[in-house]
Parts: C-alpha cells; structure tokens; sequence
C-alpha cells in the first residue's frame, strides 16, 4: 500500500493509474476527494484520464486508507488539509494538474492563489466556498448540529440520510446510492466530527481573486450545496470556464463521470496545447 511518511505528521495513502506511453514524461493530474469520502470516488475517472495523464489519487489525512495515526480533533485544520496537498504535489516534483471535488476544491482554491507554481491549472468539482448554512442544516439531519447527526447516526447512517438530500437525484440508481454511503460508511466518524467543526468555518472566497491559473469549474446546475456560491466564483475567479451538468445533484463526479472526466480531459489538453486523443 503506497503512503507518504512524513516525520512529526499523519502519513497519506495514495493511488498511482498510469497507462500513458512508458517513452513519454506525461504531466501528473491529481484528483482530490471532498468530505467523507476517499480516493475510490474518482475510480470511474481512470479509464478516461490514465491513458493521456499520470493519475494520482491521493487520500486527505485519516480518511481512505490513510492511517489514523493522529488525534482528529487536534490534527485537522485548512492548515494541515493544505499541508496534506501540497505534500503530494511537492512528492510528485513537479507542477499537477489539480482536481478538487467540493472540500478538495476549496482547498484547490487556496492552493492556486497562494502557491500557483505548483499548478499546471485546477479544476473545480462542484466546490462551494464555503459550507453555507442550508446546507449545514441538511446535514443536522433535523438535530441539533452537524456532529451531533454524526454522533447519533454514524458515518454510514449519516450519509444515507444526506445522499437523498444534497447528493443525490430521486431516480439515481440505489444501487450507486447504497455503495456511495457503504463508502463513507468506512470513514471514522471521529475523523469526520473533527473535519466538519472545520469546514463549518471555512471561508475562501478572498482568495478568488488571487486565483491566476487557468480553472474549470464543473458544476450542477442550480445545485442543491452550490448555487448559493457559483456565481461570485464567475465572477471572482478571472478567465475561469464554467460547464453545468444538466442535475441539480451534488454527487456529479458519481452520477456523470465519463461527462465530467472528458471535460477535464479536454481542458487540460487546452492548457498543455495536446489533443489528448490516439
């Protein structure tokens, strides 16, 4: 199982898809999962991506298959999540292609406004600004708070009751939406407690501003966490390209992955002035 250890912090699970010419130094395209979740989410990206990028899937300290090796409510901050980030590309050695899906976007955001070096250019999936307060009452569960549902529910139980609220269509497949919260079902929920005081608080929409990279935005249209945000991100972030997926539904990097990872595909192809086609 290849980690990233780092003395004195919290080592990473990632994984590595690379089917590109074994002749050729293609660029590295890091796919950052969001809150709850893990690098499996982006597994139905691969076969679209890995051909023409070096993929890395990296896991955010304690969620995946990234040891818990810390003390969550003493460890987790947008501090240490950028940490965790920057490590990665800074292993890779290199400037990455950055995709963000929702918390990974946010924290992309900070990353290319403070440290655009190290990005070839970032993509946001569905990536709020901040956790607005309707959809911090979606996650209550009709508690009292966010950590309380959690406590009460557990990270599977939890996501059951959000994926019908945020992240999913009436119709999707229950199927997808079973396997979508047996995932997050797997993600400590003290780990999860920790992680939502954060993002309870976050707020990166100063940053937009200072955002220089070439950027694309994949978004729901009229999306149940994003519409709150999505237009002061047109409006912040300069020359940034916006593509709506025709659901209001969180959950688009599961419901259209081919849609959303050919997108990617094309507008890294853009950046790098390649095809990205055989």
């Amino acid at each position: 199982m290849p980690l990233l250890h780092r003395p004195g912090k919290p080592s990473l699970h990632y994984v590595i898809d690379d089917y590109t010419n074994p002749w050729e130094r293609k660029p590295w395209v890091v796919l950052q999962h969001g809150y709850s979740r893990s690098s499996v989410f982006f597994r139905q990206w691969v076969p679209y991506l890995a051909r023409h990028y070096r993929i890395i899937r990296p896991d955010l300290r304690g969620l995946g298959q990234s040891p818990l090796d810390f003390d969550p409510h003493q460890a987790i901050s947008v501090e240490a999540l950028l940490e965790d980030v920057t490590a990665i590309c800074d292993m890779l050695g290199e400037p990455v292609h950055y995709v963000g899906e929702s918390l990974g976007g946010i924290l992309g955001i900070v990353l290319a406004a403070t440290t655009p070096q190290k990005l070839r250019s970032l993509t946001l999936l569905a990536a709020p600004l901040t956790i607005p307060p309707a959809t911090q009452e979606a996650f209550a569960c009709g508690m009292e708070n966010w950590q309380v549902a959690l406590k009460t529910l557990g990270s599977q139980g939890w996501s059951e009751r959000v994926n019908g609220a945020t992240r999913f269509p009436p119709d999707a497949d229950p199927a997808l939406v079973r396997w979508y919260a047996e995932e997050c079902g797997k993600s400590n929920v003290e780990v999860l407690i920790a992680l939502s005081r954060v993002a309870c608080k976050v707020n990166v929409e100063p940053y937009l501003k200072d955002v220089a990279v070439p950027t694309l935005g994949l978004y729901p249209t009229a999306g149940t966490v994003t519409r709150f945000e999505e237009q002061k991100i047109r409006d912040g972030i300069k020359g940034i390209r916006v593509v709506n997926l025709p659901t209001p539904a969180h959950a688009i990097q599961v419901l259209m992955p081919a849609a959303c990872a050919m997108t990617a595909l094309h507008f890294c192809g853009q950046v790098d002035g390649v095809a990205n086609r055989e």
